[in-house]
């Protein structure tokens, strides 16, 4: 395997690119007990429409990713999950918009748990009863998500920005959609999506990378399969498809969540300082630091869950921020202001260089924790880019980069408003 170094943060990482196309990373951390594996593919809630090489486009139902991810569990001589706790490890699995992961930590027994892993999420699994009974359950999942403020909250934002891209619909899929999928459905998009070439397998721990390899290249297909070609429709226009949502739940206060549509960018580093640049914008402009937010919070108007983030995932980007208040209207407005401020004198140094510097320690602080490193190195892994090179970026990053992003992605047309009222 390859080693490769970061002295900046003082890491290690061992890669390989097996034959048969799987990309695996092993971060070593000698002397911790605590060993983690995290199994993932290049496939999510948005991946719906696709084609392998030489074939057709094949149009999937909504909330297969998931659904799938729920069947992988089920072997044909028991339950996976059930496998691995008896062995010790703690196990679990999600699916994003853009990825589904299974992983599992664990003290003793890491290599047999290892090859349970890779053993259960390459060789599927499905009958028509057992179908049956998964949609039974998630048929419930959903209509509790459904009567989730929150979730619709989120969700009537990305139908307000979104006009057709997958972002605006549930992971989980609807109750109509999810009666569509079958055992032949969840085996056509298991041979799609799940072959070595479109996977990654990062481990972290006191763990010889060379065992990790040998372990998955006994354990899974010879053949890497070839990576699928997504279509997520045309690209969207910066503007929102509706400006505002509204709905009437059981809540105490007003809910909202205001959204920005922007371009994304490529895949690779450019991806990556996209997002720490937004990171950094979005805290200066309404983290808990921030002017605008201890002025926002000492007036009364919100309270400390309000924040904002950066996504970007099926060819588009958006930034959101929000929270419980009682009234969206003015903290909308002050946030608009504070844009246009910021925009036209730049944020305060001394704020930025604060701001930059908690960003820097968040990073090195993810790096405990295994299941964090492992995450963030495949997800970067499947947008192009190295996951460690966030340091030596975040220090090239300069107010200029800030008041850029706030001037040029910004955009009050560009914005959308999602709220929650007390019924």
């Amino acid at each position: 395997m390859v080693l490769r170094e970061y002295p900046e943060i003082g890491e290690q990482v061992y890669t390989e690119k097996l034959p048969n196309g799987l990309n695996i990373f092993v971060i070593p951390k000698r002397g911790y007990h605590k060993r983690n594996a995290y199994f993932a593919a290049d496939y999510g809630g948005a991946d719906r429409r696709y084609k392998l090489a030489g074939g057709e486009w094949t149009d999937s139902p909504e909330g297969v990713a998931h659904f799938l991810e729920h069947k992988l569990f089920d072997t044909e001589d028991g339950d996976a999950m059930t496998k691995l706790s008896i062995n010790g490890a703690s196990p679990n699995a999600f699916t994003s918009v853009d990825i589904t992961a299974y992983h599992f930590d664990c003290i003793d027994m890491f290599s047999q748990n290892l090859r349970i892993l890779l053993d259960f999420v390459s060789k599927p699994y499905f009958t028509p009863g057992s179908v049956a009974k998964e949609q039974g359950i998630i048929t419930q999942e959903i209509r509790m998500s459904d009567d989730d403020p929150d979730n619709c909250l989120y969700y009537g934002l990305m139908r307000s920005l979104f006009r057709h891209n997958p972002q605006r619909d549930p992971v989980t899929g609807t109750v109509e959609s999810i009666t569509q999928i079958t055992a032949d459905t969840l085996y056509d998009c298991h041979k799609a999506f799940y072959c070595p070439a479109n996977m990654v397998l990062c481990v972290a721990g006191d763990v010889d990378p060379n065992e990790v390899a040998d372990i998955a290249l006994n354990a899974l297909p010879d053949k890497s399969g070839g990576i699928p070609q997504r279509d997520y429709g045309a690209a969207e226009k910066n503007q929102p498809e509706s400006r505002r949502f509204t709905k009437e739940m059981e809540v105490s206060l007003p809910i909202f969540l205001a959204g920005c549509k922007t371009a994304p960018e490529t895949r690779g580093p450019d991806s990556l300082r996209l997002e720490l640049i937004s990171g950094l914008a979005l805290d200066i402009l309404a983290g808990h630091s921030s002017p605008l937010y201890f002025k926002l919070y000492g007036d009364g108007l919100v309270s400390n869950d309000f924040s904002a983030a950066f996504d970007s995932a099926a060819g588009a980007a958006y930034m959101f921020f929000g929270g419980e208040t009682r009234d969206h209207e003015h903290v909308f407005d002050e946030v608009q202001k504070e844009i246009l401020r910021l925009s036209e004198r730049g944020p305060d140094k001394e704020l930025f260089e604060r701001v930059r510097k908690a960003a820097t320690g968040s990073f090195i602080r993810m790096l405990n924790s295994f299941d964090a490193i492992c995450g963030s190195l495949a997800g970067c892994f499947f947008r192009g880019y190295d996951a460690l090179e966030a340091p030596n970026l975040l220090s090239s990053i300069t107010e200029d980069d800030i008041t850029s992003f706030l001037r040029e992605r910004m955009i009050p047309d560009n914005m959308a408003v999602s709220v929650i009222l007390p019924k």
